[in-house]
């Protein structure tokens, strides 16, 4: 008999976090290459930041749908 599986999920708190600080550092990763490589941060900068919150939305949800897989989770 196969046992059920037990899933443990994220709070939504937890997801909002993770993708916020991801995107902080991602942000300063991503500023920095875009002033290596343009020389001009001002130019790129809120093009850099309206892409980076678009992110951070896009990877919320993403984390969210992977809360709901159980696949790879386990209790130790």
């Amino acid at each position: 008999m196969k046992k059920p599986e037990i899933c443990v999920h994220d709070s939504h708190a937890r997801s909002i976090v993770k993708s916020g600080l991801y995107r902080i550092i991602s942000l300063f990763g991503t500023a920095i290459i875009t002033w290596t490589i343009t020389g001009d941060i001002k130019k790129m900068a809120v093009l850099t930041v309206a892409i980076q919150l678009f992110l951070a939305i896009v990877y919320y949800f993403y984390e969210r749908i992977w809360n709901k897989i159980c696949w790879g989770r386990s209790i130790k």
